[in-house]
């Protein structure tokens, strides 16, 4: 008997663990959160911090391995904005985890530093699983705190409270807190064909296609946010949404949204704007893009990224 993917268990008990960035497993110890916090983690022997250049996370690099774990002396040359850290957490072995922001250029670091953004991280696998994780934690609130130096009520400085996660104005004491900006990816099925919906973006690399996906709107669901961009981007009527995975995506501080949607029409009339291609494709073409990318050219996003999980589990679901 065959049956849905919108009616069945996902192939894995958990499917966002197996994205990139999701593997952050530091205590974050929230309620505890306090004025002393960041000082405390400071204080204590063995604390680890990574140092963010602008955007880019500072790598100590002696030629053979990449190492993203400063102890605080060893920041002292890279100009540490310590009133501007953050507190991410706890290992398990009780070391604290923190990441600051540094005033030097990252033009003017020495050899002895490897300066990487997060998609380098992740496609050339500098840094382990665990470590890209908490990177994503790291970049997001260090992103967030810049961004937010002052007040958007009345202009004024706002200052970092509670570890990095609360900025409050100093003259009118508006305060905020960081956000996150949900994305929705879908992978749209039509499982009367047994085809899915994948389209290319101009600024892809040469031959990969990909999910559609766009940024939920105010006030909309994520199933409604699903059915509206994949209607907007393919011209495709989409009917049930299954929601399968998410995953951090610290550029600057999002949240990727992964979901199945189930095709009501078939007829592509794609967004000329937004992507340069878009087609329905056989389970076993999509096959040869995720395992032989070279055979015919195409290729599916890098192991690691939600569209590549969404894309794999279809073709490994069981029907």
């Amino acid at each position: 008997m065959s049956h849905s993917l919108f009616d069945s268990d996902v192939p894995h008990p958990e499917p966002s663990n197996l994205t990139a960035f999701a593997a952050n497993d530091l205590n974050r110890d929230s309620e505890h959160r306090d004025e002393q916090s960041v000082e405390k983690a400071l204080a204590k022997e063995g604390t680890h911090i990574f140092a963010f250049a602008g955007d880019k996370l500072v790598l100590k690099h002696d030629g053979q391995v990449l190492d993203p774990l400063f102890a605080r002396y060893e920041l002292q040359g890279l100009q540490p904005d310590w009133d501007e850290t953050v507190l991410l957490g706890y290992r398990k072995t009780g070391e604290p985890r923190l990441a600051v922001p540094v005033g030097i250029d990252v033009d003017d670091l020495t050899s002895q530093y490897k300066p990487a953004d997060g998609r380098t991280l992740f496609r050339e696998m500098l840094i382990d699983e665990v470590l890209l994780g908490e990177f994503a934690q790291a970049a997001s609130l260090i992103r967030w705190n810049g961004d937010n130096r002052f007040c958007g009520r009345c202009g004024s400085a706002m200052e970092i409270h509670i570890g990095g996660y609360k900025r409050v104005c100093a003259a009118c004491e508006h305060m905020i807190f960081p956000r996150t900006d949900p994305v929705v990816i879908m992978l749209t099925v039509d499982e009367q064909r047994d085809l899915c919906l994948l389209g290319r973006s101009p600024h892809f690399a040469p031959g990969m296609y990909s999910c559609l996906a766009g940024f939920l709107e105010p006030g909309e669901t994520i199933e409604n946010a699903v059915r509206r961009e994949t209607l907007e981007e393919s011209g495709i009527r989409t009917g049930r949404i299954r929601y399968h995975a998410s995953q951090p995506w610290p550029m600057p501080h999002s949240l990727m949204i992964g979901c199945y949607a189930e095709a009501k029409s078939t007829e592509i009339s794609r967004d000329e704007t937004e992507l340069e291609d878009c087609r329905w494709f056989t389970r076993e073409e999509t096959i040869e893009m995720l395992e032989r990318p070279s055979a015919t050219g195409k290729a599916s996003p890098p192991k690691g990224a939600i569209a590549h999980r969404l894309m794999r589990d279809w073709v490994e679901w069981k029907r």
